[in-house]
């Protein structure tokens, strides 16, 4: 299968991908804990941080990725950020739960806009800048998507008379980005990626009956979303790709959601603007392929099959038919293979060492060489 490689390798996404964040050292948790309680200055924490961002690079070039991220090993988790960056947004409590297999459920905290949002500083310019300075490799920066500041406190989660509906809020949030992706831009930044999981919740039939007492239409809802992304990421150069990822949430091994794309799919894929969309497919709550009939020629699928939340190391061969299958309906050379989402979402991460964590990279670039060349 080694005849089938593209021009589209050279350029992001690479055929051997991942989405992100990466575990953090115990060095790195324990210097979170100990910046939040005044143990260490801002200096002495940047510095532990920069350290381990210098390794955590290493480790991506060493497997041959040809991206690297910095882990998202500046952040709390991969939304809050952004959440503290920004102006106008705070963090309370979500209105939904994650869930494991087994029925346990977990709260979390969600963004929630607490006055008027703009950008009055950097969001990712330093994790950019400082990442390009350490690697000769493809740097990505990450962001958390749009809806992602709007659905998880759906109805409660904009404080009273600051905007007259939603679509003012859109307005004010759009232009936060636009403006973010633009100074990347400007920086030398030509790979993003934007991180979403409420519209992957809004393949669930529970999700979309929950928003629906509410208040809210679920397919108008969708629709509102798709204007977001399209609006947040209008102005983008050409030369810069921008990427969307989706999964049902990842926190410590547990999910938001389940249900597969097709509820979404045709307008999630011909609807949304983004050069490539990065897909968790690494169980059956993500549903077949078949939704990805959808996916214009001229976009690019990274297709999340090597789990995150556990050890277990995927058969290759069984990697190898999965691909295959999906090629059924996007064509080989616009397929990635990554995880389905990153191995660290917040600063405590999944249940699997790095060691697991090496491993599942370098699998990935082996399969991704024997599959594309």
């Amino acid at each position: 299968m080694s005849d089938t490689s593209s021009s589209a390798a050279k350029t992001p996404p690479f055929h051997a991908e991942h989405v992100g964040s990466l575990l953090r050292p115990k060095e790195l948790t324990a210097a979170f804990k100990d910046h939040r309680n005044g143990a260490i200055n801002d200096d002495e924490f940047t510095a532990v941080q920069d350290q381990a961002i210098r390794d955590v690079i290493k480790l991506q070039e060493d497997v041959g990725l040809d991206l690297v991220t910095d882990g998202e090993f500046r952040r709390p988790s991969y939304w809050a950020r952004f959440v503290e960056l920004v102006d106008g947004l705070s963090v309370r409590e979500a209105s939904f739960k994650f869930r494991d297999d087994h029925g346990h459920e977990v709260d979390f905290t969600a963004p929630h806009v607490d006055g008027p949002v703009r950008r009055s500083r950097s969001v990712a310019g330093d994790e950019y800048a400082f990442t390009r300075s350490v690697t000769s490799k493809t740097p990505k920066i990450t962001l958390p998507s749009p809806p992602s500041m709007h659905f998880w406190r759906l109805g409660v989660g904009i404080d009273e008379g600051l905007y007259d509906n939603d679509q003012a809020f859109f307005d004010d949030l759009a232009k936060v980005y636009r403006e973010e992706i633009a100074a990347l831009a400007e920086a030398g930044c030509n790979y993003v990626q934007l991180d979403d999981v409420p519209i992957a919740m809004l393949c669930d039939p529970t999700v979309r009956a929950k928003a629906a007492e509410i208040g809210y239409d679920p397919e108008a809802l969708m629709q509102a979303y798709v204007d977001l992304m399209n609006s947040c990421i209008r102005d983008k150069p050409e030369g810069m790709t921008v990427g969307m990822h989706l999964c049902r949430g990842n926190f410590k091994g547990h999910y938001l959601s389940e249900g597969g794309y097709e509820t979404v799919a045709e307008l999630l894929f011909q609807g949304i603007n983004v050069d490539a969309f990065f897909l968790e497919y690494d169980t059956p709550r993500a549903g077949d392929f078949e939704a990805l009939k959808y996916v214009p020629d001229h976009k690019r699928v990274v297709l999340g099959l090597v789990s995150s939340k556990n050890a277990t190391l995927e058969n290759t061969d069984g990697l190898k038919s999965r691909i295959n299958d999906a090629a059924k309906y996007v064509d080989l050379a616009r397929l990635s293979l990554s995880p389905q989402c990153g191995f660290a979402s917040t600063v405590a991460g999944n249940p699997v060492t790095v060691d697991d964590e090496k491993a599942k990279l370098a699998m990935i670039v082996g399969v991704a060489r024997d599959v594309w060349g």
